[in-house]
């Protein structure tokens, strides 16, 4: 067995410091992603989703970053996947960003509820057509028999939609994270990172706290 113990880097970039933070949490998480796509980090919305199942054991995967606001944080995914099927019955989720080049990290969690049609719709249109088509096609989380049984979806789909507007299959949208709790952690020397967590007060108030590495 290969040993990895002793594999290990420096975090010496840059501090998190308080008095440079946005006063709510979407602010600043615009400021780090603004930084991702200017370093030219590969895929800078990609986030791992952990989600738990009817069991209670938990899954993660990574998804794409959407859109974020104040209400929250959205992906859009087929709803009768396995994440699907974990929302639904346990609307909760946790996201988490990984930015190595910007030795920076950032956490959401929340309670999870699906967008609304129109904003599903919205997003469907603005989606490459062979996605589109390959939301249709795909069976997401199922077990196929082999490539082909995508391949040949895929061939089938395309015809009954040529020369017009793919539609959005209606076991495809969004589901939006409320972002009760989020946390920046930026990497630093010797392992004690910075951690700087916003808690929602109320409607719209937030706490901030430093937490220790």
């Amino acid at each position: 067995m290969k040993s990895i113990a002793d594999f290990r880097n420096e975090y010496t970039l840059a501090g998190l410091d308080e008095r440079d933070l946005d006063a709510e949490p979407v602010g600043q998480f615009d400021r780090w992603l603004t930084d991702a796509l200017a370093a030219q980090v590969f895929e800078p919305t990609a986030m791992t989703l952990a989600t738990v199942d009817a069991h209670g054991r938990p899954a993660a995967r990574v998804v794409l970053l959407k859109h974020f606001d104040a209400e929250g944080f959205c992906f859009f995914t087929n709803y009768l996947s396995a994440k699907g099927e974990d929302l639904v019955r346990h609307p909760y989720a946790a996201l988490v960003m990984y930015w190595p080049q910007l030795e920076r990290q950032v956490r959401v969690s929340g309670p999870v509820t699906m967008t609304s049609v129109a904003e599903s719709d919205e997003y469907f249109k603005r989606r490459p057509r062979g996605s589109q088509l390959g939301a249709w096609v795909s069976e997401q989380s199922r077990v196929i028999e082999t490539r082909s049984t995508l391949e040949g979806g895929l061939l089938s789909i395309t015809k009954k939609f040529e020369g017009i507007d793919v539609a959005r299959p209606p076991h495809w949208g969004g589901f939006r994270v409320r972002h009760d709790a989020i946390e920046f952690w930026q990497g630093r020397q010797n392992r004690l990172h910075d951690r700087l967590v916003y808690t929602r007060q109320g409607k719209d108030g937030w706490k901030i706290e430093r937490l220790a590495p």
